[in-house]
């Protein structure tokens, strides 16, 4: 099987990539920017013609969509998460239409949630902000696309190798910087939001689950822990293992991108349905991964 990864440098994608090279009689190609991708593409300026020739060349069974953009303006968002998804599944039309696609979306594409209710993938999108709504316009353009395609809507990925661009990884990169004495104080913003976290290994799996299941999948899949998570209590675990002795003070307002959002939760049912998934780390496995992970030897 030829499957090709489309922002296989990401935090994502690289995790991905280790996955799938770990299944029997696939073939693994990397598409993206960077110097080591087997395939030059650059889904925010390619042209769909240009797109249909490396395709056709490359001759995918299954495609991985990884690219996305979580940070810049309106018009970096759009086009990585917009207009990426939109090329690509014209380019898949006429280059390889039997190929399945795998599609990572973003559980910011719901908006906010019900507290104590986890959402369905048939739960109405009212997305707060750029990047959600963004996201969503990608997840449209692969719904819509008449391909054999299924949507993975990820929850708020973390373990080992998060970037400091995400949450989980801007707070261990703080606690390696402060130092663990009891003089050290931690500012940061509002913690009382609930968010469903993921293990990125996790994640990983149900997008190889999903590049090879037989048969057609369902069009959206929630892809998350499961619950509901007090980010001050992802703060604290991540203090502990750090063996912080300082003070935590919640001093400014959250992101401009997850403030408006109080509470998500994903219901993961359907994923379990398709494609026999369910977390196999635990939060905790996740902070472990990822505070050992930055460690110095």
């Amino acid at each position: 099987m030829r499957i090709l990864v489309l922002g296989f440098t990401g935090y994502l994608g690289a995790h991905v990539v280790e996955r799938l090279r770990a299944l029997p009689g696939a073939l693994v190609l990397g598409g993206g920017r960077s110097a080591a991708a087997d395939l030059d593409v650059d889904l925010a300026r390619v042209r769909p013609e240009q797109l249909t020739k490396v395709l056709a060349s490359a001759a995918p069974d299954t495609v991985i969509n990884c690219a996305g953009a979580t940070g810049g303006d309106a018009v970096t968002l759009a086009e990585v998460n917009a207009r990426g998804p939109a090329v690509l599944c014209a380019a898949l039309r006429e280059a390889a239409p039997a190929a399945r696609l795998v599609h990572l979306g973003s559980a910011a594409e719901y908006g906010p949630g019900t507290p104590g209710t986890p959402v369905t993938e048939s739960a109405a999108t009212h997305p707060v902000g750029p990047y959600g709504a963004t996201k969503l316009a990608g997840t449209a353009a692969v719904t819509a696309s008449g391909l054999d395609a299924v949507v993975l809507r990820v929850g708020n990925p973390v373990g080992p190798g998060a970037p400091s661009s995400g949450l989980p990884g801007r707070i261990a990169a703080l606690l390696r910087a402060s130092g663990p004495g009891p003089e050290a104080v931690l500012r940061l913003g509002d913690l009382s939001a609930h968010r469903d976290f993921v293990d990125v290994r996790d994640v990983a799996r149900a997008a190889a689950l999903a590049a090879t299941a037989p048969g057609p999948l369902p069009p959206v899949l929630n892809i998350g822990g499961g619950r509901a998570v007090p980010v001050r209590d992802l703060v604290r675990g991540l203090a502990g293992l750090a063996g912080f002795r300082g003070r935590i003070e919640e001093t400014t307002a959250g992101s401009a991108r997850s403030a408006p959002v109080s509470w998500q939760c994903s219901d993961i049912a359907a994923a379990e349905r398709a494609l026999g998934w369910r977390p196999a780390h635990t939060l905790d496995d996740a902070l472990a991964a990822l505070w050992e992970g930055g460690r110095t030897p």
